[in-house]
């Protein structure tokens, strides 16, 4: 862990999330940007591994999580994924597709366990930052690799979550942020600082994330995580609700501070710049930092494990 942390892989990559992180200040979803050709590409990519998701629907089995059917669809892209990615990388950088493509491959859960969690979305910023590092993304692609590239991403993994009810990967239950996710959280928060009426205490208001939901990233994930919970079989409204996972790690009962007491907490936060300060500390020392989630960290010649080279 000490010589991924002294890594070029760790600086490009931590580099690479805080970019974007300040790219996006402020602005709401809806704001307008450029769309370059990478970007519209990218965004077909993800649509067709959603389109493989409806030709690949669920199987009948005893156990209700971890649907089989997931190892069908996952088989297709570790087939089509250099393919995939070869319709994004022009062919004078061909060379790099193999690279690219293992982290695409990577970015989607996992095919033996049936499990998705902040390690695989982390694979998947990382095959963005690789797709940087060779110049097939551009500066002036920031906004809409959050906006719409990474947006998309998380509707083609919240309808895999959803679909083959997919187990959180090394879930902390209630301690834990979220069971899936954290970049949508860290963003979300820089598109919200300095609102001029949305506040952290705003975020478990069930009218305000209704209300905002299309603009924001941040309550986009609170809105998920209370339509998830409430399709549940043990439901008390969206707000106060209890739902049983197989692993007690994934339980959640209760009202809101109960069972997302790191969010709760957050909403106590007097300023989104605080929020989004604290939850770019916690993602180093709770995602990146913690070797359960980055044992399967992939690195090569783009994001190498050699330390950082000193100017």
């Amino acid at each position: 862990m000490g010589k991924w942390k002294r890594s070029q892989a760790y600086a490009d990559y931590i580099g690479f999330i805080l970019t974007l992180n300040e790219g996006v200040k402020g602005k709401k979803l809806t704001f307008e940007y450029t769309v370059s050709e990478a970007i519209e590409k990218l965004v077909a990519l993800l649509n067709t591994l959603d389109r493989w998701i409806d030709e690949t629907p669920p199987v009948d089995q005893p156990s209700r999580f971890g649907n089989k059917a997931y190892r069908t669809w996952y088989a297709k892209l570790d087939e089509e994924a250099e393919n995939l990615v070869a319709t994004v990388v022009p062919t004078h950088l061909a060379a790099a597709v193999p690279e690219v493509a293992v982290y695409l491959k990577e970015a989607v859960g996992n095919s033996t366990r049936i499990d998705y969690g902040t390690g695989h979305e982390a694979a998947f910023a990382a095959f963005l930052c690789c797709l940087c590092k060779i110049g097939v993304l551009r500066v002036d692609d920031q906004i809409a690799i959050v906006f719409k590239v990474f947006n998309r991403y998380l509707e083609v993994m919240r309808k895999l979550q959803k679909t083959y009810r997919m187990e959180p990967a090394g879930s902390q239950g209630v301690w834990g942020l979220d069971d899936f996710q954290f970049l949508p959280f860290i963003w979300g928060s820089s598109q919200l600082i300095d609102h001029p009426y949305l506040e952290p205490r705003h975020f478990v208001d069930e009218k305000a994330v209704n209300e905002n939901h299309k603009d924001y990233m941040f309550l986009e994930c609170i809105l998920f995580i209370t339509e998830l919970l409430t399709e549940e079989p043990f439901t008390k409204g969206r707000f106060s609700w209890e739902w049983r996972g197989r692993n007690a790690a994934s339980m959640k009962t209760g009202p809101f501070a109960e069972h997302s007491n790191q969010l709760w907490n957050i909403s106590a936060v007097p300023s989104w710049s605080k929020v989004n300060q604290g939850l770019i500390r916690m993602y180093k020392a709770e995602c990146l930092e913690k070797f359960p989630v980055i044992q399967h960290f992939k690195f090569g010649s783009l994001l190498p494990i050699h330390p950082v080279t000193s100017c």
